[in-house]
Parts: C-alpha cells; sequence; structure tokens
C-alpha cells in the first residue's frame, strides 16, 4: 500500500497541479521524519489531496468508514483508492468506536508516521470553523508528539457542498502552521479540562491561519438544524447563509470523537 501511495500521487499530482493550480505555505514546519499530527480543518472532499500534495512525506488520515463501506464494483474501487492513498477507515458513532479510532491513531504515530485527522469530525457546513473535538488532544498527549496546524484556505468555495464539479477559478491552498508541543500536559491525557484547553488552542490556530469564523458548536449539530432549514426552504440547494446557520444555543456537547 506504501507503494500504491506514491504511484497515485506520482500520477494524480502533476494533473492536480496542472488543472488547480494549488499553493502551499508553511511546508517547512512540517517535520521530515518522526511522528506528528496533521489537524486540520474540513472544508471539502479536496482536502484529502490538497492537504498531502506539497508534502515529501506519506500522511495517514484517518476517514470515515463509509469511503470504504460501499458495494459492487464503485465500492471495491473506492475501498482500494482509499486505502491505496493511506486512509484508514474509523467508525464515527463514538463510544467504543472513538476508542477504537484513538488506538488506530496511536498505531500510527507509534510506527513514526504523519497522523493527518480531522478535529471538527465532519466537513463544514457553511464554511465557518467548527468546534474541534477532543480526540487531536488525547492523541497528541498520550502519543507526545506535536500537533501541525494545517489549514485549508479557499476548498468551500472550490468545491461546495453537493457540487461534484470543482470550480476552477479558485485556487485552493494549505497553510502549515508552526508545531504546537504540549509536554507541559504529559501525563493528563485523561483530564477533561486539559483535553478541551488543549483541542482549543488547536483550533486558534486554525482560525488564525485560515481566516475563518469561529463558532463555539459543533459541526454536526450545525449540519442537522441546516438539513431542517433546506427541508422547510424546500430549495434543497445545498447553500446556505451563515445567518441561517448561525447557532441557537452554544452550550457543550459530548465530546469524545475523532473526526472523519
Amino acid at each position: 500500500m506504501t507503494v500504491f501511495y506514491w504511484v497515485v500521487k506520482a500520477i494524480i499530482g502533476p494533473v492536480l497541479r496542472l488543472l488547480f493550480r494549488p499553493w502551499a505555505e508553511g511546508t517547512e514546519n512540517v517535520p521530515r521524519e518522526g511522528p506528528a499530527i496533521l489537524a486540520s480543518n474540513h472544508l471539502s472532499f479536496s482536502d484529502h489531496f490538497f492537504a498531502p500534495l506539497p508534502l515529501p512525506r506519506k500522511v495517514v488520515f484517518l476517514a470515515k468508514a463509509e469511503y470504504f463501506n460501499g458495494r459492487g464494483i464503485k465500492g471495491l474501487l473506492s475501498k482500494a483508492f482509499f486505502s491505496g492513498v493511506g486512509q484508514i477507515p474509523v467508525d464515527r458513532s463514538g463510544g467504543e468506536a472513538s476508542e477504537r479510532a484513538l488506538n488506530t491513531g496511536l498505531r500510527v504515530l507509534a510506527s513514526g508516521e504523519l497522523l493527518g485527522i480531522y478535529p471538527e469530525g465532519t466537513r463544514t457546513p457553511d464554511g465557518r470553523l467548527f468546534r474541534g473535538k477532543t480526540g487531536v488532544a488525547r492523541l497528541a498527549l498520550e502519543a507526545r508528539v506535536p500537533v501541525i496546524p494545517t489549514a485549508m484556505v479557499g476548498g468551500f468555495e472550490f468545491q461546495p457542498p453537493g457540487k461534484l464539479a470543482p470550480r476552477l477559478t479558485i485556487r485552493p491552498g494549505v497553510r502549515f502552521g508552526k508545531p504546537l508541543e504540549f509536554s507541559r500536559y504529559y501525563g493528563l491525557e485523561h483530564d477533561g479540562i486539559v483535553l478541551r484547553a488543549v483541542t482549543d488552542e488547536i483550533m486558534y490556530e486554525l482560525m488564525r491561519l485560515s481566516g475563518q469564523e469561529y463558532v463555539d458548536e459543533y459541526a454536526q449539530r450545525a449540519k442537522g438544524r441546516l438539513s431542517q432549514v433546506l427541508h422547510h426552504d424546500g430549495s434543497g440547494n445545498g447553500q446556505v447563509t451563515s445567518k441561517e446557520a448561525a447557532p441557537a444555543v452554544t452550550a457543550p456537547d459530548a465530546d469524545d470523537g475523532l473526526g472523519d
């Protein structure tokens, strides 16, 4: 699979660069060897391609299990492709599934690889940055590795929700921030207050690097509300305004997941 990863990247990389002219900043902030976490905002499906594209190292992403569970020829091709490009399926149902996903991430880091995760847990429904889940903090503290804030830029406009064809007038980009290290919290990976503080520090850096508006609410909850808005509106076009998407409340939810 490692060989397949580089074969796919060698084939797809030049095509992506030629067609979409992606840009990257701060690649020097990503360590050339040793384990680290790339914690990224999640704007569109294209993030899976444009985040690792400028890096000379393989990036292993924890991806939602649905990419691997399809049926028929399409399902087999999807599973083969995502496995080959370094994606590992995780169950996002919470509870024991979240614990298994964390253990999978720890194994990736223990092998000295770069682990890519989306702390928001799902793609943004409206282009804003949502509350991070604390799985990223647990991984950083248990594995004792740095976190590289990885800000995708322009991806929401490049490939809006529900749109398969990208907009060629938009150049997607990625900014890699300086490594964040949390050695002062080592040994406190089961302290909920510490996990929230670490996660919020990571999300603040993502907000600063991406320029997104921050919302203190989980994206999944916002998606549920937006589905209701679209259902009542009857448009079904998947496009909403920030006003429509504004959270009704900002009380904390249950929080133990990793993201897709």
